[in-house]
């Protein structure tokens, strides 16, 4: 089997979809005309494709604010989620943890399990590893083409299976939404995510790859669509079922992941015991939590996750949405706190860290001035396009006042941090330069 390029695949994907011949796991056209309505916002379609849906995440947003914390940090505890959550590691965001990157300071590289943020739908399952078990079945596989036919593997077979290892960041496609509304006055539905929805781990397990292999890949194979074991999403009181999104066959085989292991230990249950998926440089979406079956299939499939919720709508946007979106964009953050307060007359030595799913970081320049001029920092890790690269560096305020700092990235792909991002109404793929606002005095 020939991979295709991911943009090609799209694209030709997109055709199938608008022609009739994709197959959309998703819910009855009545029940998401009640989901638009309940949202108070349709996003207008050519006559045959999916509807579309301005609201992504529906858990609670609070205001975005008019500097990078976006809103309060909140203590206590996240519905839903099991591990602490300390307010000097997390702010809470409804069902959701968000990391406060200064919290990432003196880490190393891998985010350590109890300060990796976590995105739930629903709420984390508690799942039995003597319990579990993976099913994988659909048109695309030899023998197994319903799910009453699907073949089953436990997590002893998963790992006779050869073990590999990958460090590679997930991050969720709302990352950053909250400065649409704070640096760009537009605001955007959805969790009012900084810039900690993002973590970088070791992940162990089976290449995905040599399970669809054992399993009987077919040749006309074209998607593969891992769902989830938590509960049932529903929003604006439409069930939308398990959270579920197909990925191409090209990327599926190339360099993903059903991980057991994260940074060296058994997955814990907010990061999708007993086994995920890992997709690398892709939208965190698409790496699957709790993952309990695998449709493969010969035609092209759709669910609510890439048809309604992650793509781009809005005016920039083509009539109807993007395609369903794939790689990260480029972000840049520093391990500060908001307002920090810097001594004059001193050296001080800031530290950040900048993250590209395209191609690999490999220029950062800072500013100290609020964009008035830029100096280059010092980079501490090669770059990577699925992971991060830390960096550094020195600065001595000569007078006292507010100013904003500025951190702005360029990647291997030859893209760099716009001073603007272009936006949608969803606020996925923030990319613009950060003002953080710090105090020398």
């Amino acid at each position: 089997m020939t991979p295709i390029s991911e943009v090609a695949y799209d694209r030709h994907r997109l055709r199938q979809w608008l022609g009739g011949s994709a197959r959309a796991d998703g819910v009855l056209r009545r029940d998401l005309l009640k989901l638009l309505g309940t949202a108070g916002i349709l996003t207008a379609l050519p006559a045959g494709t999916a509807y579309a849906t301005d609201r992504t995440d529906t858990t609670p947003a609070a205001p975005a604010g008019n500097t990078p914390a976006g809103n309060t940090p909140t203590a206590g505890a996240a519905p839903g989620i099991r591990k602490p959550l300390p307010p000097e590691l997390f702010t809470i965001r409804g069902t959701n943890a968000e990391t406060n990157f200064p919290a990432l300071r003196d880490t190393g590289y891998h985010t350590p399990v109890d300060r990796f943020f976590v995105r739930n739908h629903t709420a984390t399952p508690q799942l039995p590893t003597q319990d579990w078990r993976l099913r994988l079945w659909g048109s695309g596989l030899r023998g197994s083409t319903d799910y009453a036919g699907a073949i089953e593997l436990d997590l002893a077979d998963l790992r006779r299976l050869p073990a590999h290892t990958h460090s590679a960041a997930i991050e969720c496609a709302g990352n950053g939404r909250s400065f649409y509304a704070s640096q760009q006055g537009e605001p955007a539905a959805g969790t009012a995510w900084t810039l900690g929805a993002i973590g970088v781990a070791r992940w162990r397990g089976a290449r995905l790859s040599d399970v669809l292999r054992r399993a009987g890949l077919r040749r006309e194979a074209v998607d593969v669509l891992p769902r989830g074991l938590d509960d049932e999403y529903v929003t604006g009181g439409v069930n939308l079922g398990r959270v579920r999104r197909p990925l191409p066959v090209a990327k599926a085989l190339d360099d993903v992941l059903l991980a057991y292991e994260m940074n060296g230990e058994p997955l814990a249950a907010d990061h999708g015991a007993p086994v995920r998926v890992v997709v690398p440089s892709w939208v965190g979406i698409s790496s699957i939590k709790w993952v309990g079956d695998i449709e493969v299939a010969a035609q092209p499939l759709y669910s609510p996750w890439n048809t309604d919720f992650y793509r781009l709508f809005g005016p920039a946007h083509p009539e109807g949405g993007s395609a369903p979106l794939t790689r990260q964009t480029l972000k840049s953050a520093f391990e500060l706190p908001v307002d920090a307060r810097f001594a004059p007359g001193r050296t001080h030595r800031l530290h950040g860290r900048s993250w590209s799913g395209a191609g690999g970081v490999r220029r950062v320049e800072v500013s100290t001035d609020g964009g008035a001029s830029w100096r280059r920092a010092r980079l501490w890790d090669e770059p990577r396009r699925d992971g991060w690269v830390r960096w550094s560096l020195d600065w001595r305020p000569a007078e006292a006042g507010s100013t904003h700092l500025l951190a702005r990235a360029s990647d291997t792909a030859g893209r760099t941090q716009p001073d603007r991002s272009t936006f949608n109404t969803q606020g996925y793929f923030f990319d613009a330069v950060v003002r953080h606002p710090v105090t020398v005095g």
